[in-house]
């Protein structure tokens, strides 16, 4: 029997006794997985090309789930999880099953971690070949599958950035859709935001990771937000809001505050703002006289109120 240790960065060595000893895969069951739940990804991945056995357990959505969630669950949310779906079921880089397409989820590996640890000990055999073909294929819509496509940025996904454009000024606290796309070597995302009227598409590099997350709602940045707590606003909330310059713009998010009516003095033991239909909200990121500083919603009608507002702000600009 020789000695399996696990090394600080959650890699297994010696996961197979070369000498006909006991192996890894002789461990009692709950004991081997609690081995794998502890390896990093890097770890799983060389682990994976031990042999078919354990590149099978190491694949296991349950293992991957975790790491999915530990790296990318703040900015990776349903819509992106609906693109990666559609994609697998269309995209020839990632499901075909066709001769010479099953090596897809081989290639994702080899780019993240050199291919001398994916390599089986058994892989020069032709048998073993054909299974693991058949078992990259048919694993391909895993999550980890998904985790190395993301990691190694080959996967665009859909969510939202804060200060778009390298913080420019016209843009300041506000979050607009874009499809990302992560770079290993620097630890920062791309950045490709839809066109804006005539504007082409915009892209930006060295996002970093605090200025995305995951959209809050399912809304299309083209449709506008049924809120469902207009009656609930007081002055003093916090509130994200809908805007765009036109309906040919997508709508991007936007921070603000709710004020108090104009005939309020501000006293909370008098206001009654929050009793009133029209709502206030307060931009403090523009200056005071700025067109965009305040604006007024109704909250029975918002939805009309916000449209004809916008059209009027785009026309007062040009």
């Amino acid at each position: 029997m020789k000695k399996m240790n696990l090394t600080s960065n959650g890699k297994l060595e010696n996961p197979v006794d070369d000498t006909g000893g006991m192996s890894v895969l002789d461990l009692p069951e709950l004991a081997l997985d609690c081995i794998l739940e502890r390896l990093t990804p890097a770890g799983l991945c060389t682990m994976a090309g031990v042999c078919t056995s354990l590149r099978e357990r190491c694949s296991s959505d349950h293992l991957w789930e975790r790491h999915m969630k530990q790296k990318w669950g703040r900015i990776i949310g349903r819509a992106a999880y609906r693109k990666w779906q559609f994609q697998i079921a269309s995209s020839k880089d990632f499901g075909s099953c066709e001769q010479g397409k099953q090596k897809g989820l081989m290639k994702l590996l080899s780019t993240v971690w050199p291919i001398s640890l994916m390599k089986s000990k058994d892989d020069n055999n032709d048998n073993n070949n054909n299974n693991f073909k058949h078992s990259n294929s048919s694993r391909v819509n895993s999550i980890m599958s998904w985790y190395l496509a993301v990691e190694t940025g080959r996967f665009w996904f859909p969510a939202q950035v804060y200060n778009r454009e390298n913080g420019h000024v016209g843009f300041m606290l506000s979050c607009y859709d874009a499809e990302l796309s992560y770079d290993p070597q620097t630890d920062t995302f791309r950045a490709r935001y839809p066109p804006h009227g005539r504007r082409a598409v915009a892209i930006e590099t060295g996002v970093q990771w605090e200025r995305l997350r995951a959209p809050p709602v399912d809304t299309s940045r083209h449709d506008l937000h049924i809120s469902d707590c207009l009656n609930d606003l007081r002055p003093g909330d916090h509130i994200e809001i809908q805007w765009r310059r036109n309906k040919e713009f997508p709508s991007g998010w936007w921070y603000g505050v709710v004020g108090h009516l104009e005939s309020c003095d501000g006293n909370e033991n008098y206001c009654r703002c929050h009793n009133s239909n029209a709502v206030v909200l307060e931009f403090h990121q523009y200056t005071r006289g700025s067109r965009w500083r305040c604006t007024m919603i109704n909250r029975k009608d918002h939805r009309e109120e916000g449209m004809k507002q916008m059209d009027s702000m785009e026309e007062s600009e040009s």
